[in-house]
């Protein structure tokens, strides 16, 4: 590839090349900002209520180091064995993710509202030893753990590290209140007990001894992907890809990242790849303080920890800031100490943009990455030019194409698939070379993203190839309808896609959820023509309470598809 305008258009004082790094693994990046940054607030976790706990990085490291010597030790574990973790954002939840990789373990982050069956599918796909689950959904593991190679549970409490009598409280609430604790049926270890008997073989040496023979090319996690477009397969990240992507990214934030002066929002569930590498380890690199919101829904969970502690960054992605600014709370006082917000995981709405950066007075910039990128591949530079609706430059050290179906790249402006090679690209999908083949060609990762590159070598991205809605033989990008409808009065949330239709083969249908007073389908529509061609315009619109999203909250068009062809229900648009 030869087109590389994007090299003029880095702020000064950032690299494009990735800067070289002595950090061999994940770990060691844990070893060195605990030590740096010891005695500070490396995590507060705050629940809806206000309460709260808190862990120094002091603390972290070696509970950390704990964990990883009860799996070795304990549990018996050996070194690229797997451990499958399923849990919310909690206290607990860095120490093992931490305390894994430390063991020379492999993480499998898991989504605590799966099913058994999904539970299944990925426990048995990754040959997973080990379960960390949260108490709260431990009712699911005797059909689960019987089609396993699982012979280990450790279960964690949401308020494991809270302050005694506060977690007595929650613990209470819990029981007798909102009935969240099913009684525990099968053989497992308390999350408090695995740290005591791992304390006893605890020594920083030997732990580090589990971590011989393991370098940047070892594999430090899967994490499962492609659950909303078909049978989820497990991204093989490997501590270079990991660490290097911490890197990439902190180095294109220059100066709007200050070691050890952030407080970082995480509203973002951890086990999902954007908030692991970005909020996890980018923020814990740096010694920010991270804030983590167990669930941040409804969106009034994020109340006490804006008011109660000075916010620099948040990430999110569209429906979050979206929900956000229609909170009057948030609108009425917003963030005071919000230096910048980062999005990614869906496209950013130039209205939500625009609102945002009116009510917090603070910038907030799109990025792009996928799972298999480990994942950020581009961003918005800060301090530089940035552009809404567009993704950015390609991180340092990063190529990125677009190229046409045989694989030649198109031209300027010409939409393409997106295709990308760095040190962030995975080694493959687990145990599925075929679609490893498929998908990572000489290096280079193709997305299934449309995109185009403008003359500054600013990339956007137009829509999914799969969401793609064919009519009368004119391509129309999901992406490009549910940025007008969003611009409409009214209008929460949107969804579009395709249905059939025997005049033009696909029709355009939009799913709204709105609030009250709601707009008319007759003023949507009416806003589509003026600013969308004919055949964009949406032929129904269909008002819904609420809008199927995957666990970081992106609207799952795939789940709409499914229900539009089960139902032949709709609201028509004039």
């Amino acid at each position: 590839m030869t087109q590389r305008p994007w090299l003029d258009h880095y702020p000064a004082g950032i690299d494009p090349v990735l800067a070289e790094t002595t950090l061999a693994h994940v770990p060691a990046l844990v070893r060195r900002a605990s030590a740096e940054y010891a005695k500070t607030l490396a995590f507060t976790q705050v629940m809806a209520n206000g309460m709260n706990g808190s862990l120094k990085y002091r603390d972290v490291d070696a509970h950390s180091d704990s964990f990883a010597a009860y799996l070795r030790e304990v549990v018996g574990l050996k070194q690229g064995d797997r451990v499958a973790v399923q849990m919310p954002n909690a206290l607990a939840y860095p120490i093992v993710a931490f305390g894994v990789m430390k063991a020379g373990l492999v993480l499998v982050n898991t989504n605590p509202l799966y099913t058994p069956s999904e539970m299944i599918h990925q426990f048995k796909d990754s040959g997973a030893k080990a379960l960390v689950v949260i108490d709260m959904f431990a009712d699911r593991l005797p059909e689960v753990l019987r089609e396993t190679d699982i012979g280990t549970v450790v279960t964690v409490r949401i308020s494991e590290f809270f302050p005694p009598i506060v977690a007595g409280v929650i613990r209470l609430v819990q029981k007798w209140w909102s009935k969240t604790l099913p009684r525990i049926t099968v053989e497992h270890t308390s999350f408090r007990s695995a740290l005591s008997a791992g304390e006893k073989h605890r020594t920083v040496a030997q732990v580090d001894a589990y971590l011989d023979g393991v370098g940047p090319d070892s594999l430090a996690a899967l994490q499962y992907t492609g659950g909303t477009t078909g049978v989820s397969k497990g991204a093989m990240l490997s501590h270079g890809n990991l660490v290097a992507n911490t890197l990439q990214l902190l180095q294109m934030n220059g100066e709007y990242i200050t070691p050890g002066k952030e407080t970082a929002l995480t509203a973002l569930p951890l086990y999902h790849i954007f908030a692991f590498t970005v909020n996890l380890l980018g923020f814990y690199h740096v010694g920010a303080r991270n804030i983590l919101i167990p669930s941040p829904r409804p969106p009034s969970n994020l109340k006490r920890a804006f008011e109660n502690y000075k916010i620099t960054w948040t990430t999110g992605v569209n429906t979050l800031f979206n929900a956000l600014l229609n909170e009057r709370w948030f609108a009425e006082s917003p963030p005071k100490h919000l230096k910048a917000s980062a999005a990614g995981g869906m496209a950013l709405h130039e209205s939500v943009a625009n609102k945002w950066r009116e009510v917090t007075g603070t910038p907030i910039v799109e990025g792009y990455g996928l799972t298999e990128s480990s994942p950020v591949l581009s961003f918005n530079p800060l301090g530089g030019m940035f552009k809404d609706g567009s993704i950015g430059i390609p991180v340092p050290s990063t190529e990125i194409a677009c190229v046409d179906e045989k694989g030649k790249e198109v031209a300027v402006g010409e939409p393409g698939e997106l295709i990308a090679k760095g040190p962030q690209i995975m080694q493959g999908y687990w145990q599925q070379p075929d679609e490893t083949k498929n998908t990572v060609k000489d290096g280079w990762l193709y997305t299934g993203d449309i995109a185009q590159m403008d003359s500054d070598g600013y990339f956007t991205i137009v829509d999914r190839k799969k969401d793609m809605i064919l009519v009368s033989g004119f391509n129309v990008y999901p992406n490009d309808v549910e940025e007008q409808i969003a611009a409409v009065p009214g209008v929460l949330e949107v969804g579009v896609i395709g249905i059939a239709d025997e005049k033009s083969g696909e029709a355009v249908r939009a799913y709204v959820v709105a609030s009250v007073p709601a707009p008319s389908a007759e003023s949507i529509t009416a806003h589509c023509r003026q600013y969308l061609s004919g055949y964009k315009v949406p032929q129904s619109i269909v008002f819904v309470d609420e809008l199927p999203k995957s666990p970081i909250g992106k609207i799952l068009r795939r789940e709409l598809r499914d229900s539009a062809a089960a139902s032949s229900s709709s609201t028509k648009g004039a």
